[in-house]
């Protein structure tokens, strides 16, 4: 049975990811890529569907783990009544083919038993398993080869591999699982303790480059290298999550598939990598949105595929029960054709404030946003299925005409700014007016005090608390205030900022609660930090922080009654946002002006940060 959804670390080579449980099982892996089918699948199912076991073989065993500083490279430390051992689990960086794990002796003698099930295909293929003439182990399904190599004793058990063999004090037994295609050689081998160092020092020159000096620097660090993980290298796309079907509503069917890259991320997660100290993962990313979205303008989508495919059919697995029973099991999100308009905001505020940061556009990049906008003109006026990408029909939401506004006042700052001259900019002033005007006059309720979430209705929203943060309104404007109180008493569960109350309404057309969406709260704290409540900012994020676990690694969402972290794991957005919100407080400029500041002035606030950033923008 799989652990709790905080009991896993994650590690990762830049092609793909692993979940690894505190009892040593690898319950998760896509190879080679992270939208693959995976060949662990036992996190969605049971130990029929693949697992990879290393641990001592006393049950009883007590454990702790941690991170390599600044690295992704994961040590869990084992006690039994015989001895201590420590088993380091790695995937060698930027190279997609091999999970290493060693067992090394530290005190006594601990006896350790390995088992190995592979299934590919999620679960549903059991390979066959051979030798080859070197006596590795090499399971093959189809196209999918994996081959084992060590020097500890092998033996089958059932359709498994098994291996039992004790370390002593200064003994190591290393073990590494390798992927590649069945019609190729094997992969080739590696030395495992030499990778091991060089793998580890790939992480440590990266993440000391981080931005410094907050209340949470190691958080901080953790967070980015977290996001540097979900990063797919060869094209610079990162995934909300290495992860699908993982519920947020244990046991029901809120389940999605978040192996693929969407454009509302855009925003936040360029200023975190920028800000954080990072400029040319924020310019792969930059390069990734510009080409996904080249092309006719009406077939924009709002996610992508890793290397910007647009077709992601959405398909059930019935022969995987789901994590804790959470059927159906998808692959896939259908989400990709529906039509949302406020990714047309974040694309532009993405592109706008990365020339603001240093990453200049070209001309294809103005090109391709210019047809954007055009298109946006026709369709901004129609209802949509918004952020929350709702299945319960079509609406006009508030935030969606917002960031409709942003995408025509970001395109009119660049050509106020010079970026181009051949630009309809009268025509795109006169529709941000108008969108502005409907929107305070249809979608602010004067009887609660607050915006709603769409036009004529009495609910609250939490994506509204991103008002301010855009520059639709100033901070300090009443009907942003009255928002953020409404939402506050309105939306609050334990300290948690939910999306909306599932409980009193069927926005999203789909039965059952879920958990509190993170980012929402870190977005609550943002407004707190702009209002000058910054003590009560620093509570809140104290509480965020206080949910990740061991390792610094949070979901999608917080179910606060079973006080247990549910969603897809670890969630990018929550990690970009916990990154935001840490350097907004950090700074003497509050968010709702740094998204509305010069570049000077951006750069005068990250100084109350690190020096980094500005001298990385300078050299950009």
């Amino acid at each position: 049975m799989a652990g709790r959804i905080e009991d896993y670390a994650l590690i990762g080579d830049g092609r793909t990811a692993a979940l690894i449980g505190r009892d040593g099982s690898v319950d998760w892996l896509c190879w080679p890529r992270f939208d693959s089918a995976a060949c662990f699948a036992s996190l969605l199912g049971t130990c029929d569907h693949g697992f990879w076991k290393l641990a001592p073989a006393d049950v009883d065993a007590k454990s702790s783990r941690q991170y390599r500083t600044g690295s992704l490279v994961l040590e869990t430390e084992y006690e039994t009544a015989t001895g201590t051992a420590r088993v380091t689990d790695y995937m060698p960086a930027n190279d997609g083919s091999h999970l290493v794990r060693i067992v090394e002796g530290l005190t006594g003698q601990v006896a350790m038993r390995m088992h190995l099930a592979v299934r590919f295909d999620y679960g549903l293929a059991v390979p066959w398993v051979s030798h080859n003439e070197l006596g590795d182990l090499r399971a093959i399904s189809g196209p999918h080869k994996v081959v084992l190599r060590t020097l500890a004793p092998l033996h089958g058990e059932d359709q498994t591999t098994a291996s039992d063999f004790t370390v002593e004090a200064g003994q190591s037994v290393a073990f590494t699982l390798s992927y590649g295609p069945s019609h190729e050689d094997d992969p080739p081998p590696i030395q495992p303790r030499k990778v091991l160092f060089e793998t580890d020092r790939h992480w440590r020159d990266w993440s000391s480059r981080c931005a410094r000096g907050t209340p949470w620097d190691a958080m901080l660090q953790r967070s980015l290298l977290t996001l540097k993980a979900l990063i797919y290298e060869p094209t610079g796309g990162i995934v909300a999550a290495p992860t699908t079907s993982l519920p947020e509503d244990l046991g029901g069917v809120r389940n999605w598939d978040y192996r693929f890259c969407w454009l509302r991320d855009s925003t936040f997660t360029l200023i975190a990598m920028m800000d954080g100290g990072y400029l040319d993962e924020a310019r792969a990313w930059r390069d990734w949105l510009v080409r996904a979205v080249a092309g006719n303008p009406e077939q924009a989508h709002i996610l992508y595929g890793i290397a910007g495919e647009r077709m992601l059919p959405e398909i059930e697995l019935d022969w995987l029960p789901g994590y804790e029973g959470s059927k159906p099991v998808r692959i896939g999100n259908a989400a990709v054709e529906q039509f949302q308009l406020d990714v047309y905001g974040e694309i532009f505020d993405a592109l706008y404030q990365a020339r603001q940061r240093g990453l200049l556009g070209d001309a294809d990049g103005w090109r391709v946003g210019h047809a954007l906008l055009t298109h946006l003109e026709k369709v901004w006026s129609e209802p949509d299925e918004g952020i929350w990408e709702v299945r319960g029909g079509r609406r006009h939401f508030v935030h969606s005409k917002v960031m409709a506004w942003v995408a025509f006042d970001r395109a009119i700052r660049s050509f106020e700014e010079g970026e181009n001259t051949d630009a309809p900019v009268e025509r795109w002033r006169a529709i941000r007016d108008q969108i502005h005007a409907e929107v305070c006059e249809k979608g602010f309720n004067a009887e609660l005090n607050s915006f709603v979430q769409s036009y004529g209705s009495k609910s609250l929203d939490a994506s509204l608390l991103l008002i301010a943060h855009i520059g639709f309104l100033p901070q300090n404007d009443p009907r942003v205030v009255g928002t953020v109180e409404a939402i506050g008493k309105g939306l609050m569960r334990d300290g948690f900022v939910l999306r909306y109350d599932t409980e009193n309404q069927t926005t999203d057309g789909l039965p059952g609660n879920e958990g509190a969406f993170l980012p929402c709260s870190f977005w609550y704290a943002d407004n707190l930090i702009g209002l000058g409540r910054c003590k009560e900012a620093h509570a809140l994020i104290e509480k965020l922080i206080g949910i990740c676990n061991d390792l610094g690694l949070v979901s999608e969402e917080y179910d606060v009654k079973a006080k247990r972290l549910v969603g897809n794991f670890p969630q990018a957005f929550s990690h970009v946002t916990l990154v935001n919100t840490i350097l907004n407080y950090s700074r003497s400029l509050g968010p709702a002006k740094e998204r509305g500041s010069s570049a000077e002035e951006i750069d005068k606030g990250a100084a109350a940060v690190t020096p980094h950033a500005r001298a990385v923008a300078a050299r950009a």
